[in-house]
């Protein structure tokens, strides 16, 4: 299915890293994540439904303080932080059983503070 075309659509982000291969591999395995590489050698993704593209960055810094957090949606909040700490991550705010919302956040292989969300029911 091609992605949604439309004014105002998040559609490619720019993920700093320090090594763009385990950072890619990280993103795969994690999140389904397809890997491709530019004629410049760059590695490039599309998300796991193909709407949003990217590429992981060499010296910009990370994103290590949650400012703008963006979330990455999972089937299961649970598997996922096991599967996050199993490939290099770190989770730095756990899910909280009592939150109205079912997220955590965690720091990838570079640095990077992001979220997941699991879509309730």
């Amino acid at each position: 299915m091609p992605p949604t075309i439309g004014n105002g659509k998040i559609c490619y982000l720019e993920i700093p890293a320090t090594d763009a291969a385990i950072s890619s591999a990280f993103y795969a395995a994690c999140f389904g994540w397809s890997l491709r590489q530019h004629g410049d050698g760059t590695t490039a993704f599309d998300d796991g439904v193909g709407q949003v593209s990217g590429m992981w960055v060499l010296n910009r810094p990370p994103s290590t303080h949650p400012g703008i957090v963006v979330s990455i949606m999972v089937d299961s909040a649970v598997a996922t932080v096991d599967l996050i700490t199993a490939h290099g991550g770190e989770i730095v705010q756990p899910i909280d059983p009592n939150a109205s919302e079912i997220t955590a956040h965690f720091r990838d292989p570079g640095g990077n503070v992001l979220g997941i969300y699991q879509e309730p029911g």
